[in-house]
């Protein structure tokens, strides 16, 4: 039976002080109860000789230093988990909010984990659609990927977001799918938009949501991506599925570690984060990945808004160090209406190389990107010199990538939030684009698929037109 204390010293805030304590250990989950018989969830965030320094999961209103007891519970924070969780909503700390019955784990895991050894690594080199051309066609999610998505403040992230989850699967026949949603810090309004939107599109039935409210205290906001995580190590290493996991906003986590870190009166590092956050988000993301001798994968899209539009901002710095790439969106792109508003040139995937070409997506894909990027750079540029210089200063040859870029951004990017593309779809309007260009500008392209897809799929009428036009 465990032990317990009534030497509570001090309550400050969320913190509360205990001395006398004997063989606890850090992060372990404790109770205290009050003398009313109510009890509080709290966790160890420090241990110094005989006195623990103790973090609340709720307010310590009510807490009575000589009434209120303590009590350790000897392990840190666990989730049940269990195939039974798809189709589910959790909340930050593992309990079901969707009116449905207590799951029944198979096993309760630890929700710290462990990062995957490099050395039991598989590299990653499986394609996974997302059904969004700017992703799909020009920076390529591939299995076990790290790839976030940069926002800022007012740009539609959360919409984004749910579309990846609605529409993510891996290519081929028996391959199991699911994916992970972790919600950190957001609103009533948001939490009830992502859940009413994966059961509208079915895609619920394959989905794992953890939701963390912007009311909920700090110390849950920290636990739910690792939760999150834990959940998606079962699926991915035990029932061997393809497992996509989405953290929306590591901001609001990052934040919660800053408020957690000045309770402790820690030194502060840059703009008052932690020092360790780095190492701290290293601990999230290095659990993705594939792992040698096992069917599944983890994969993760960790979504983050830039405070102040800055890519220098510790979180995007720090996100970028460890991660394989990002996604940018992009607030000019998204006030012309583009939808969604992801700037494919800052853009990067790292790892795109690796998944696609023939036996992943098609054999053009490579050809086809790289010219895509060199036509869209071009005509942004000539955009851009109209401006300063006017039309009229302007090449025909200039002005031809001017209305390349413009029907590039419409046709292209512009999909909308409900439009699902294959990759065959993405590839295609690909090549109808590059059928505004003259063959000869097409050099990042081997002749081969120009006699394959440009002199067969695009219409030449169309490009004499555009010729006379310019």
């Amino acid at each position: 039976m465990p032990k317990e204390y009534k030497t509570i010293q001090e309550v400050a805030g969320p913190l509360v002080l205990v001395q006398g304590v004997d063989h606890v250990n850090y992060d372990e989950l404790g109770e205290i109860e009050l003398a009313n018989g109510d009890k509080r969830r709290c966790k160890v965030l420090e241990v110094d000789g005989a006195t623990a320094l103790l973090q609340l999961f709720e307010n310590s209103a009510g807490i009575n230093l000589s009434n209120s007891k303590v009590r350790f519970l000897g392990h840190s924070m666990e989730l049940g988990v269990s195939a039974d969780m798809l189709g589910r909503v959790f909340n930050g700390l593992g309990s079901p909010i969707d009116e449905g019955p207590e799951i029944l784990p198979k096993e309760r895991r630890d929700i710290n984990g462990l990062p995957i050894n490099p050395a039991a690594r598989n590299y990653p080199q499986e394609f996974i659609q997302t059904g969004i051309s700017a992703i799909d066609g020009l920076n390529t999610l591939v299995r076990g990927q790290k790839l976030p998505i940069f926002s800022a403040s007012g740009l539609p992230h959360a919409q984004l977001a749910a579309q990846i989850a609605r529409q993510a699967k891996v290519l081929g026949t028996g391959e199991k799918f699911a994916v992970v949603f972790a919600a950190m810090g957001i609103t009533f309004e948001e939490s009830n938009f992502f859940i009413e939107s994966f059961k509208e599109s079915g895609a619920i039935d394959r989905t794992v949501l953890f939701v963390n409210l912007a009311n909920d205290p700090a110390v849950e906001r920290i636990a739910t991506p690792r939760m999150a995580l834990t959940a998606a190590e079962y699926l991915a290493f035990e029932k061997g599925m393809h497992v996509l996991v989405i953290m929306t906003d590591i901001t609001n986590y990052a934040d919660a570690l800053r408020e957690v870190s000045a309770a402790r009166k820690e030194v502060p590092g840059r703009r008052g984060y932690p020092g360790y956050m780095y190492t701290d988000l290293a601990s999230l993301y290095e659990r993705a990945g594939r792992q040698k001798g096992k069917e599944g994968s983890i994969t993760m899209i960790p979504i983050l808004t830039m405070p102040e539009d800055d890519k220098t901002h510790p979180i995007p710095d720090l996100t970028g160090y460890i991660t394989e790439g990002q996604i940018i969106l992009s607030r000019d792109l998204y006030h012309k209406g583009i939808i969604p508003p992801i700037d494919v040139l800052p853009s990067l995937s790292r790892l795109k190389d690796k998944g696609i070409g023939e036996g992943r997506t098609r054999a053009d894909h490579s050809d086809t990107m790289n010219q895509l990027f060199a036509a869209y750079a071009r005509g942004k540029d000539a955009k851009e010199l109209m401006v300063i210089l006017g039309e009229a200063a302007l090449s025909n040859m200039d002005l031809l990538y001017a209305r390349f870029a413009d029907a590039f951004e419409r046709e292209y990017l512009n999909q909308g939030y409900r439009t699902k593309r294959s990759i065959d779809e993405t590839l295609d309007i690909g090549w109808k684009l590059l059928g505004m260009l003259p063959k000869g500008e097409l050099k990042r392209i081997n002749e081969k698929f120009l006699d394959q897809y440009y002199d067969t799929r695009v219409k030449r009428s169309c490009v004499s037109c555009l010729h006379e036009k310019a």
